[in-house]
């Protein structure tokens, strides 16, 4: 009996044990749910098996309602429900029931002497805080109302004694919960040891969310952007087929299928989430969050943006009066790295965009929306993913988490890069209009470029793009050679930095390509050799202040 129980104590016979087949019986259970999905079938099924019932308040009333037999809590506690409901379970002959240690002849002689009840099962959910604090307008006193004492010491208390008593706290284990009952006569030492880490997990992400929505909603409670302690509570929402290669296993966890909806297709592989990720980085930088929209709308006078990645980082963005348009700008900038790739528009796709895109094969389309007819083209091929999401669920000012050994780096979001309109002219000569808002565009695009990061733009699309190189002028070389061997010429392009020119042979190896116009963010102890070249050779530059390095 010593792995049923500590070993310290004078030792019991333990009736309740089938050491033959494994199990505990189950002679009484305890339910106290807010949530009461599957409840009245549960204690059909418990009833049915000849276990006797216990419930509080709104659960006893669902259960006599279905015309069972049921204890009321305080008809066992011999004490009233008090103080609008807040006390009903906290009494010795709950607790006591629970956390008694059945093959322990000292406890069995503390239930005896107080004539408490030995509880095997524990059915209890909380009251839902989460679902409360996400309504608008919730009130501080209706949060803390929401706040469950009761049900978190009763799962607490079941799964510590997890070795004599089972808590079930999710109604999706009430089914083969009743199976093994059924078939085994009880349950396993496995079964008690699953359900009670699953206990833990519920009232530990539970106390977390209420600690994150106090945190920030105090009005006299300044929200560190960076707490003293970091409380990470995500739900598994699918087991992916594996990691970044197939070696490795991987799970995605959290809402980002809430955010971004898969509508065809089989579903996302770590590397399709990543890239996904990348591109929806990349287009709400070109959807700016205000008013509520709806995935089918857009701003006024917003122009239509489209962005085509491969591996995490944009091969080609393109904007134009129609997501058509601004697909063609987008392709004109790579025609060879788009197969196999991601696609992802500020608009809705609607059929002329679908026409041609399915003219190559793309691993993923993802758009605000998309038309019935557009729909009904791409999906006649099985292999394409097609996600629809919601600017208006994204918070793209989140904060950033990156795993290091032993620990996580967690930083800002990096905002939208809007510095351009108050960019610092560093020379001689000034950027024409069109320069410009050709520098903003090629300036939102450089932030989601792998540094070293050079983007050659003009004002409604990416002409040439390099990334991830060791040195900025290898950047500006890989992207000018590109360029070259798709036939598209530099001339009169301007060009985008994600971090300073070290030195000057960056800004004349991309003027060289035919630059006309600069920005960068300076900083460099080389800035006015920098800004010589420019102005030796006749180029405006502006100087941001603020980089936009991606590691």
């Amino acid at each position: 009996m010593a792995s049923h129980g500590p070993s310290s104590g004078r030792i019991a016979n333990d009736p309740a044990y089938d050491a033959a087949r494994g199990v505990r019986k189950i002679a009484r259970a305890l339910l106290s749910v807010s949530d009461k999905a599957g409840l009245v079938e549960l204690a059909k099924e418990l009833s049915g098996l000849g276990v006797e019932l216990i419930a509080s308040g709104g659960t006893a009333t669902a259960i006599r309602d279905a015309g069972l037999p049921v204890l009321d809590v305080a008809e066992l506690t011999q004490s009233p429900e008090m103080l609008g409901g807040r006390v009903k379970t906290l009494h010795p002959k709950i607790h006591g029931g629970i956390l008694a240690r059945r093959n322990l002849e000292d406890d069995r002689a503390d239930l005896a002497q107080h004539a408490i009840g030995e509880i095997d099962l524990v059915v209890c959910n909380l009251y839902p805080f989460e679902a409360t604090v996400s309504r608008p307008g919730v009130t501080r006193a209706q949060a803390v109302e929401n706040i469950d004492i009761g049900g978190p010491s009763m799962i607490r208390s079941a799964a510590k004694n997890h070795a004599f008593v089972a808590v079930a706290c999710d109604p999706a284990d009430y089914a083969s919960l009743v199976t093994e009952l059924r078939e085994k006569g009880g349950l396993s030492d496995a079964t008690r040891r699953r359900l009670a880490l699953k206990a833990f997990g519920h009232t530990s992400a539970y106390d977390a969310a209420i600690f994150q929505w106090l945190t920030e909603n105090d009005p006299e409670i300044q929200a560190p952007t960076f707490p003293d302690r970091l409380f990470i509570s995500l739900e598994k929402a699918e087991t992916l087929r594996y990691g970044e290669n197939p070696h490795q296993q991987a799970a995605l966890y959290g809402r980002f299928s809430e955010i971004a909806e898969l509508l065809h297709g089989k579903e996302l592989s770590y590397n399709n989430l990543i890239d996904a990720q990348a591109a929806l980085a990349l287009i709400v930088d070109f959807m700016p969050a205000g008013a509520t929209r709806g995935p089918g709308a857009h701003a006024p006078g917003e122009l239509a943006v489209v962005a085509i990645l491969k591996h995490n980082t944009p091969c080609g963005v393109g904007a134009g009066a129609t997501p058509l348009e601004a697909y063609e700008r987008a392709f004109e900038t790579d025609p060879e790295s788009p197969f196999g790739g991601i696609i992802v528009s500020n608009r809705p796709f609607d059929l002329a965009l679908a026409a041609k895109v399915d003219e190559i094969f793309t691993e993923v389309l993802i758009a605000p929306g998309f038309s019935d007819e557009a729909l009904a083209l791409l999906k006649k091929k099985k292999n394409r993913r097609l996600l629809r999401f919601d600017r208006d669920r994204i918070d793209a000012g989140q904060l950033e988490l990156r795993r290091v050994f032993g620990g996580l780096l967690v930083q800002q979001a990096d905002p939208a890069p809007d510095e351009v309109a108050v960019a610092r002219l560093a020379t001689k000569q000034a950027p024409s209009d069109a320069q410009r808002r050709a520098l903003e565009f090629a300036w939102r695009v450089v932030k989601h470029v792998k540094s070293n990061a050079i983007v050659f733009a003009a004002e409604n699309r990416t002409l040439a793009i390099g990334g991830g190189a060791t040195s900025r002028v290898d950047a500006v070389h890989a992207a000018a050679a590109k360029a070259a061997r798709v036939g598209i010429s530099l001339a009169g392009s301007v060009l985008a930095s994600d971090a300073f020119f070290p030195f000057p042979d960056g800004l004349e190896t991309a003027i060289a390509a035919g630059a006309v116009a600069v920005v960068q963010p300076g900083g460099s102890t080389r800035d006015e050799e920098v800004i010589a070249a420019a102005d030796r050779l006749g180029i405006p530059m502006l100087l941001t202040g603020t980089r936009h390095f991606r590691h």
